[in-house]
């Protein structure tokens, strides 16, 4: 018997409070077995939050006694409970008010990079500006809110697993002065985080607020494309300071981007400014410049918004080779022209007060 099949087995000893073992009343999520560690998480109904605690004490304490296992950490995540509809008779009661959103222990301000779309560069900027800001003094985290595609470790260069001292509170990584967390240091290289918008909900919520992130003048986000789950829950559980737009010149992408921007103002998230990535790209061999993807339109966006447009960065072989590297472009060689637009950006962030 594999050590997996055994800790299922031994899940199923773990009962509810109704009496069910937590296996057959499946409720056991991303069930990771690596080595001597065992991580799952259980979902939940949220009415049953402190009954339940119990019980994923019982499952944590009764792995940690199987031959072979190391160390245990499981969480819970609440499931989606669809409301049953009043009966005809009676008004519909007034939804509950969310919960205010509440600030990250330890930090100061919080800033989203985000993007309509994918493919424009956006966690590019975010690990660049991470290090510039760093190199400017600040006391810089870096959430890395792609669930789905995390590219930070790589883009940073850092990889290994988060300490957990207690199987609660995570012990964020280091790398180029940026305090770190990614859903990608927690799943195995090459594994689909397949969740559902509540697993995703908790996953967020442990990143932001039980990660020791210390204490930070700035943490900045690096949210997936689109308008869903994610940013929806960040707005809504933490205080965010600003959102940083980052786009590509073309129609195509400007179009999601204005989706995005729409997004934020529906959730009171001001937007801070801008950023038009690959603006321009100027050939290594003859020194020719051509605006591949057109160029102006995230400018005359910005105009129209009445924010200010941060940067316009270069399509640049160097930047892209400094991310696939490990070494961001800034770190690796802060005085290129093409560090240039991401350092005025974290000074001019710094003197808004925004950093």
């Amino acid at each position: 018997m594999t050590l997996r099949e055994k800790v299922l087995e031994t899940l199923k000893s773990v009962r509810t409070p109704g009496g069910e073992d937590v296996v057959a009343a499946d409720m056991v999520r991303a069930l990771t077995v690596e080595g001597g560690e065992v991580r799952f998480v259980l979902e939940i109904d949220p009415a049953k939050a402190e009954a339940m605690e119990k019980v994923r004490e019982a499952a944590v304490a009764a792995l940690r006694q199987l031959d072979g296992v190391e160390k245990v950490s499981a969480v819970l995540t609440a499931h989606a409970v669809k409301a049953a509809p009043p009966p005809p008779e009676l008004k519909p009661r007034r939804p509950a008010q969310p919960a205010p959103a509440q600030k990250v222990p330890g930090v100061e301000r919080i800033l989203a990079i985000a993007s309509g779309k994918g493919g424009v560069g956006k966690s590019t900027v975010a690990a660049n500006l991470a290090v510039a800001l760093a190199a400017e003094g600040r006391r810089v985290g870096l959430l890395d809110a792609d669930v789905y595609g995390p590219s930070q470790p790589r883009m940073m260069g850092v990889s290994g697993k988060p300490g957990s001292p207690d199987g609660k509170t995570i012990i964020p990584l280091q790398g180029h002065g940026v305090t770190m967390m990614s859903l990608g240091f927690l799943l195995p290289e090459g594994e689909a985080a397949a969740w559902r918008g509540p697993m995703l909900i908790g996953a967020l919520q442990q990143m932001l607020l039980q990660v020791q992130w210390g204490d930070l003048d700035v943490l900045i986000v690096d949210l997936p494309p689109g308008t869903g789950d994610v940013q929806m829950t960040l707005a809504q559980k933490a205080e965010v300071t600003g959102a940083i737009i980052v786009s590509t010149p073309q129609d195509i992408a400007l179009i999601d981007a204005r989706k995005g921007i729409d997004m934020f103002h529906k959730l009171n998230v001001p937007i801070v400014g801008m950023i038009e990535n690959m603006s321009t790209h100027v050939c290594s061999n003859c020194g020719h410049e051509e605006h591949i993807f057109g160029h102006g339109g995230v400018k005359a966006e910005a105009e129209k918004l009445g924010v200010p447009l941060l940067a316009e960065i270069p399509l640049a072989l160097a930047i892209r080779t400094a991310a696939d590297s490990g070494t961001p472009i800034v770190a690796r060689d802060p005085a290129a022209p093409q560090s240039a637009a991401f350092i005025d950006v974290a000074r001019r962030l710094i003197a808004d007060g925004m950093a």
